[in-house]
């Protein structure tokens, strides 16, 4: 995933006045965006092998499944209006298009990280609490950050106790190939390349914070209410895929490694530290559950210390935000991320 963070502000503003929404109103043509990474794989072959066509056809619309390659540029695209859905992290959705004032809905929860994000320490340092005193090498204001922050508190450090470097994910294998860097965060497939210099030691990863770091494709809500129909077909083709990566279908698998650059072991390797909910009762039973309320409260708090909820931001409260079962959680005047169940229920009732 390219969580390229920097001068993202200025990014952001910059499509915002570019390009003025227009999202309302019924329609019959959409545009959804994805990027390179393990748990959004399957929306690439989604499209490929025509699956995606098959579910907007039963619905009577058209759905482009479109290829991005940089990851804050896609949300930016989004965020927009060239776009109707993308794939974004939970963070970055609630500090790119949210607090850009587009209220989005995270139509389905594909997966979390669960090792795809690491912490990687070189030479003699092999221990969390080596961070401190050293330079880490991340892209700044990502979830990588968040990551180091999390990792930090475990150790009972504080960010003022390292310094963070701002590095893109571009950049981020070249860069620990230095002498110069000792320390890097980093995620798949970057962080498997990484792990494979000699003489490193992953010192913290995504597994010690499972659910925190979560892989969705989110809708403009406006959008999504006009047009259910969007909706039903995106969750019905990504469920048709899930089934298929669950019965460990070759075509579809092999089809996912090439396009991330790797062969199918590569990949697998990949999958192995990405918890995907592979059926619709999985994703109910993680999107239901009041731990997702709890992790969003966390990832506010984070946002609002690094300025990312907006100037007008005055609390990590300043972004409503809506989950299943009428629970809201900031402020309830200004709702902007939403956490729909709907269309998943469907699929587990066999109803899309």
């Amino acid at each position: 995933m390219k969580k390229r963070s920097f001068l993202r502000t200025l990014a952001l503003s910059l499509a915002l006045l570019t390009s003025v929404p227009s999202f309302a109103a019924a329609k019959k043509e959409f545009n959804v965006c994805w990027t390179i990474y393990a748990g959004w794989m399957p929306w690439g072959t989604i499209s490929s092998e025509k699956i995606i066509d098959k579910w907007a056809s039963k619905y009577g619309i058209k759905i482009n499944v479109v290829q991005l390659n940089d990851y804050i540029e896609s949300i930016n695209q989004y965020t927009a209006g060239q776009f109707d859905g993308c794939t974004m992290t939970n963070m970055d959705a609630l500090t790119i298009p949210a607090a850009g004032g587009v209220d989005t809905t995270a139509l389905v929860l594909g997966s979390y990280s669960e090792g795809n994000d690491g912490v990687v320490l070189k030479g003699e340092r092999k221990k969390l609490a080596d961070l401190k005193g050293m330079k880490i090498y991340l892209p700044e204001l990502s979830v990588s950050h968040y990551l180091l922050v999390r990792g930090l508190e475990k150790a009972g450090l504080q960010e003022r106790d390292v310094t963070v470097v701002n590095t893109s994910d571009a950049d981020i294998v070249s860069a620990f190939a230095t002498d110069d860097v000792q320390a890097a965060v980093a995620w798949n497939p970057q962080l498997s390349t990484i792990k494979a210099t000699p003489k490193t030691t992953e010192v913290f990863s995504s597994t010690a914070v499972p659910g925190e770091l979560i892989d969705m494709m989110v809708v403009n809500t406006e959008t999504l209410k006009d047009n259910p129909a969007l909706g039903k077909a995106l969750t019905g083709a990504w469920y048709e895929m899930m089934g298929l990566m669950k019965a460990q279908d070759a075509k579809a698998l092999n089809a996912m490694a090439a396009a991330s650059g790797t062969d199918l072991a590569g990949y697998q390797a990949q999958l192995k530290t990405t918890h995907l909910f592979y059926t619709p009762a999985d994703n109910l039973a993680f999107t239901t559950s009041s731990d997702l309320a709890k992790t969003m409260q966390r990832v506010a708090q984070f946002s609002f210390d690094k300025g990312l909820l907006g100037d007008g931001a005055q609390s990590a409260d300043f972004i409503g935000m809506a989950f299943p079962g009428n629970v809201t959680q900031g402020d309830a005047g200004n709702v902007k991320l939403r956490f729909d169940d709907s269309f998943v229920k469907l699929a587990a009732d066999g109803k899309l």
